[in-house]
């Protein structure tokens, strides 16, 4: 069913919220625990959709649960691990890209894995190639079935020399849960370092794995035979920080992100003083808020980490629709991240996209016809509109604009958006908007 709410916009989002563990952790470090022999605890674990998906496909291979959703603490025992029925492995998936981390770990501890049809937010293409050809070459053979991939090692899977063209989060990940157990020793170059990779390798750590990282992107794996569960707490969630900091930019609001850790986000947090935006950073958070006068105009290219990550992209666009002259955004991570800005020009913006890379260097896109750069012209009042999501970040942008917009506004499709904001409708009561279902 579809999932309506209505926004009235036009007032200043103020007050103080908190953000928990990380999306793009915490899930991986679930999946991480089924290759412990005893049980393992994750602390900061916050309640989003993808905590419940990812606890329902351990939980059909046997993995005992115990969530706290109070205290954030989730306990996970891999002691029974079992196949899975495959009928029940698609209808818990659903969406989620995350039944691919799987492979590794359940190649090591039962022979086999069976991962259905992958979904996922339409950003773009998120192809699997790297993940499956990372498999191929630990030794997996992978056979290609209707409505999914059924993954076996026969040999056992060895340790290998993997390059990636583009540094993947998700086939770095895929690498670090396979490499672990391996016979060998994997040497992964082209890897992602983003600051959820880096949790992750401090979990496998925890479990016995032997992991470096070197500053070219190398990472090097030598293959244990056993690894033991793990005691951690999860980094916080930057995206969802940053969400926040550009609502209370859109909204010329104020806004306290207990949780929010000022090292995962210097790079954002640069972005946000050129737009004029301000922050106070203390040791429990940081105080985002809009000094009052103009915002800025600026230039802004997304990259992999230590650049301005993508996910950080779409809010902050809303953002700068409230900025005088014309800022120029160039995504390069993902091809088709600018098509929910059609929505924001519905509600006022001036907003044109094209498919040539502007305001930076050409990236692999530039060729490929796919509109990935943004002109955005400012400062443009925005008034209400009946509104659907597109996607996680896309939706949580719409609902900044509507906060920021003046009038009522119609945004259908929001429980998308709980698949990585925690409690979001009752952190914007927190914040004072006037939101309700419809």
């Amino acid at each position: 069913m579809d999932s309506i709410i209505r926004v009235q916009g036009g007032k200043p989002l103020q007050g103080d919220i908190t953000v928990r563990g990380a999306k793009n952790f915490v899930p991986k470090a679930m999946v991480a625990s089924l290759l412990g022999t005893t049980p393992s605890k994750l602390r900061n674990v916050p309640l989003i959709r993808d905590v419940d998906v990812v606890s329902g496909l351990l939980g059909l291979h046997g993995v005992q649960i115990n969530f706290d959703q109070g205290a954030g603490v989730l306990d996970l025992d891999p002691s029974n691990v079992e196949t899975a029925h495959v009928a029940e492995v698609q209808a818990m998936a659903g969406s989620s890209r995350i039944p691919i981390l799987l492979c590794g770990p359940l190649l090591h501890r039962l022979g086999e894995a069976f991962i259905p049809d992958l979904g996922g937010c339409n950003i773009g293409g998120r192809p699997i190639d790297m993940h499956l050809n990372a498999l191929r070459s630990f030794g997996a053979i992978v056979d290609k079935q209707e409505g999914g991939i059924h993954i076996t090692a026969p040999q056992g899977l060895r340790g290998t020399k993997i390059n990636l063209p583009y540094p993947s989060v998700g086939a770095t990940e895929q690498t670090l849960l396979t490499a672990v157990m391996a016979e060998g020793i994997t040497e992964l170059t082209g890897a992602a370092i983003e600051p959820e990779i880096m949790d992750l390798i401090n979990v496998l750590q925890k479990m016995g794995a032997n992991l470096s990282v070197d500053t070219d992107r190398t990472i090097r794996i030598e293959g244990v035979k056993e690894l033991k569960g793990f005691t951690h707490t999860a980094l916080p969630d930057r995206i969802e920080a940053a969400s926040w900091a550009s609502a209370a930019l859109a909204t010329r609001g104020d806004i306290y992100v207990r949780g929010a850790h000022q090292p995962d986000m210097t790079t954002f947090l640069n972005t946000f003083r050129k737009v004029g935006g301000e922050f106070e950073i203390d040791d429990a958070g940081i105080r985002f808020f809009h000094p009052g006068g103009e915002l800025q105009s600026i230039v802004l290219e997304t990259n992999v980490h230590p650049g301005f990550m993508t996910d950080w992209q779409q809010p902050l666009v809303v953002a700068l629709t409230q900025a005088t002259g014309l800022s120029i955004v160039h995504e390069t991570v993902y091809e088709n991240r600018l098509g929910f800005t059609k929505a924001l020009n519905q509600m006022g913006a001036q907003i044109q996209i094209y498919r040539e890379c502007l305001g930076g260097t050409p990236c692999r896109f530039g060729q490929r016809n796919f509109y990935h750069s943004a002109v955005i012209s400012g400062p443009t009042p925005l008034h209400g509109a009946e509104i659907w999501v597109p996607d996680l970040r896309g939706g949580f942008s719409y609902l900044i604009a509507a906060l920021g917009a003046e009038g009522e506004s119609i945004v259908h499709g929001i429980d998308v958006i709980a698949r990585g904001y925690e409690h979001f409708l009752t952190k914007l009561g927190r914040l004072g908007a006037n939101v309700e279902r419809a």
